[in-house]
């Protein structure tokens, strides 16, 4: 099979098309015929040399991928050679084949395309993972989602809003702002001009937002818990800002605060397959019915993967990066 590798640490261009053999499954797996892959900030990392597969994962990167169920260990799930998913793999997505836990597999949502269900699996195991379950956002709270523009971004402010919850987004231009809103956002806010943590608390009337999704750290973390109501709970999801910050505990203690974080790659399967179902009953319906939208900004053919990476480092897309494959 034709497959993208990671010839070397360093930059865009360390991608190379190459030939691997088909990837065998293990028990509990399928076997994808891959149409279509989507790109993440995990899949720069670990071209970087700063995030490496988990143990027995393909050192292929890719975590998200559309196909055809070609072969596996099917018994006891809900799928069948020859069903179209999408699924959330460990890794090796930028290939022709593809391994994949089954209960990390969904079914194609009715009306979607390959490319629009394999944008989905990534973005929607994180967000809900984070903010719904880890970071408890309840009825009539509101979200502050930093990087609104992102594939998490989009994924973020779309399913809170739909689900009624008042949404804010921060985003690198005018321009951007104005798209969060137009994704569901009560205010898009432009965090090179605007004070996101003055302004967020203007917006709230002084309360503040009940979470926040954050995946840039670094010095914004002081400024989201001066932004943060009381009770209020902060997810961290990546460290683009740095990994290092000063936290005021006087306010974490007196105002119940809490500030937590994870990472979905290392989890264990089991983990994975509990928010698949919730996604399956909760979240599906809502991409059938059009209330939620994948966002795709550009597709590459798979050969041209160092083009998709270039893209993302870039941060000038909204939505998702993917390849055609």
């Amino acid at each position: 099979m034709r497959a993208i590798e990671i010839s070397q640490p360093g930059p865009a261009d360390v991608l190379r098309l190459c030939e691997r053999p088909v990837p065998g499954f293990k028990a509990g797996e399928v076997l994808i015929k891959v149409h279509a892959a989507g790109i993440n900030r995990p899949d720069v990392f670990q071209r970087l040399g700063s995030y490496a597969p988990p143990p027995g994962a393909s050192d292929l990167p890719g975590l998200e991928v559309a196909g055809e169920i070609v072969d596996g260990d099917l018994a006891g799930s809900r799928f069948s050679k020859g069903d179209m998913v999408c699924a959330l793999a460990q890794g090796g997505g930028y290939a022709e084949y593809c391994t994949a836990p089954v209960e990390q597999c969904l079914p194609v949502p009715k009306g979607l395309s390959m490319l629009e269900a394999a944008s989905l699996p990534e973005t929607f195991f994180t967000v809900w993972s984070n903010v719904f379950d880890r970071a408890h956002l309840m009825q009539g709270e509101t979200l502050l989602v930093q990087g609104g523009t992102s594939g998490i971004g989009v994924t973020a402010i779309q399913l809170a809003a739909a689900m009624g919850h008042r949404v804010f987004a921060t985003a690198g231009s005018d321009e951007k702002a104005r798209i969060c809103e137009q994704l569901g956002a009560a205010r898009g806010i432009n965090y090179k001009t605007e004070d996101f943590a003055g302004l967020v608390k203007e917006l709230t009337d002084g309360k503040g937002v009940d979470v926040i999704l954050d995946m840039v750290g670094g010095d914004y973390l002081p400024r989201e818990i001066s932004c943060l109501a009381d009770d209020g709970r902060i997810a961290v999801i990546a460290l683009l800002g740095g990994a290092k910050a000063t936290l005021d505990l006087g306010q974490v203690l007196r105002r119940r605060l809490t500030v937590t974080g994870s990472t979905l790659r290392p989890r264990p399967v089991a983990f994975k397959a509990r928010i698949a179902a919730q996604l399956r009953a909760r979240v599906w319906p809502l991409l059938e019915s059009g209330a939620i939208k994948p966002v795709i900004h550009q597709v590459f053919p798979l050969e041209q993967a160092a083009a998709a990476h270039a893209l993302m480092e870039s941060s000038t897309h909204v939505g998702k990066i993917m390849l055609q494959v």
